[in-house]
């Protein structure tokens, strides 16, 4: 092998592993970048690869799960594995720059990263039957990682081809302005490129729909709203809303709702998920077989539903009694709940999916986009609550950014939206402040530290983010 498959920024080695389907974890052995890719085959194989990095980037210990929903109002950490500290860096908003969390996420993005751009250039060479469709679920996926990336830590190097060591070393941080106007392309590219989903190549796969739906997001975030409302309205009314407990309903994955959802399989000998486990009461020995005690409930979240809102039930527990009956005065989420799963080890091997876009989301950031709240009173009226600016609608969230506000809350427990949302509104500072929590924080400390060994590595190019200096 002349050369070895490397880590953008990083000295470790990375040998590329293939699957050969998104719900079959085994690798190829010794692929080589210079060997490898040769036909439609080999990029779709790859493609596997691509895919099955969303199980590591967006599992219960991803940066999506501790920096979205951890260090918001929504979450607490309740675990005692591992370096603890890191985990309460989040929810405490304490972070040093040797949190090894933030570490683990940098070099899996660009783990993750590096084989994409490895399937873009090469499938660029080539040329085939429907060459453009798969290199839109690349630059689909690309676009995911780098705008959970951007949010998180600004300015980012960008990578968008496969480099050398020696090169990566010399990566300066990019302009996040830069970074957008990367994604962006990425997503013009994939919504022009993608089939719609009902022609999607295989239950999973990034399409037409999802593109856009993830770009109206960037679009919000960026502050364009007039672009967000125009790109969001090309998904409206492709969907629908189904009634809410199907939305975790072992048999009703993938259902009118789902624009973009991972795919997992249960059991242990299959790429099973992990939510129920790890989000379960911390060492219950009674709801799951251990409970890893992450993203516990808070009181904030669990006061935040309206007193007729089914989806509470639907989505927390309140409390659980011990094998000898004492009760345990623990709220914790139940979207994940899968009962029947098999114990791998002290996990259940569940076989939930994770959604990471579904139409409610479309819906609740049109009312953002276009100030027009008919959209979010559909979700509303799907759970049988009375509309914004209706008799019976709560007095306190008496503007239409406290009720998507509080609407996003409810509707999205747990599921890694809260703390992007919050500081996509300007309002992480405040509710933070506000809540149980009651910590302060500055405009700078809403992003993480760059890793100090990212640094270490090559001080005299990479900067670190100001609150951490």
């Amino acid at each position: 092998m002349k050369k070895i498959i490397y880590i953008i920024l990083f000295c470790n080695i990375f040998l590329l592993g293939c699957s050969s389907d998104f719900l079959d974890k085994a690798p190829i052995s010794n692929a080589n970048e210079e060997n490898f890719y040769k036909s439609k085959k080999d990029i779709e194989t790859a493609m596997w690869s691509a895919y099955n990095s969303l199980y590591t980037l967006y599992g219960p210990e991803s940066l999506p799960s501790l920096y979205g929903e951890l260090m918001s109002d929504n979450a607490y950490s309740d675990n005692a594995a591992g370096r603890i500290q890191d985990y309460e860096s989040f929810e405490l908003h304490t972070m040093a720059i040797d949190n090894e969390l933030v570490f683990n996420f940098w070099n899996n993005y660009y783990k993750a990263i590096y084989i994409i751009n490895n399937i873009i250039v090469s499938a660029e060479k080539l040329d085939f039957a429907n060459r453009d469709a798969l290199i839109g679920e690349a630059k689909f996926l690309r676009a995911l990682y780098y705008f959970d990336m951007v949010r998180a830590w600004g300015d980012v190097p960008l990578v968008l081809t496969p480099i050398s060591i020696a090169d990566a070393y010399a990566q300066e941080r990019t302009p996040k302005a830069q970074v957008y106007a990367q994604i962006i392309e990425d997503l013009d590219f994939a919504a022009a490129q993608l089939p719609v989903k009902t022609n999607q190549r295989f239950v999973g796969a990034a399409s037409q729909e999802a593109a856009n739906t993830l770009l109206g997001k960037v679009y919000l975030t960026m502050g364009n709203k007039p672009k967000a409302s125009e790109t969001l309205l090309k998904v409206y009314g492709k969907f629908s809303l189904v009634p809410y407990a199907d939305l975790w309903n072992l048999t009703k994955k993938n259902n009118a709702s789902s624009i973009f959802e991972i795919q997992y399989k249960g059991g242990v000998s299959n790429p099973y998920s992990l939510y129920w486990a790890m989000f379960s009461p911390v060492d219950n020995r009674v709801v799951t077989a251990w409970g890893g005690g992450f993203n516990q409930v808070t009181d904030d979240l669990w006061n935040a539903y309206e007193a007729n809102d089914p989806r509470r039930a639907i989505s927390i527990q309140n409390g659980y009694q011990t094998a000898g009956g004492t009760p345990v005065n623990v709220k914790f989420f139940i979207k994940w709940k899968d009962t029947a799963a098999p114990v791998s080890g002290l996990r259940e091997a569940s076989n939930n999916n994770f959604i990471i876009l579904r139409y409610a989301d479309v819906l609740l950031m049109l009312t953002e986009a276009t100030d027009d709240p008919k959209y979010m009173n559909e979700v509303r009226a799907r759970v049988g609550l009375p509309a914004y600016g209706a008799t019976g609608y709560p007095a306190q969230y008496n503007t239409l950014q406290l009720a998507l506000e509080h609407e996003s809350q409810v509707e999205f427990a747990g599921e890694f939206h809260r703390w992007f949302d919050l500081i996509r509104t300007g309002r992480a500072i405040s509710v933070i402040k506000n809540s149980d929590k009651n910590i302060t924080i500055t405009e700078d400390e809403l992003l993480l530290p760059i890793p100090f060994l990212v640094i270490n590595q090559n001080p005299d190019v990479i900067t670190q983010n100001e609150a951490y200096k």
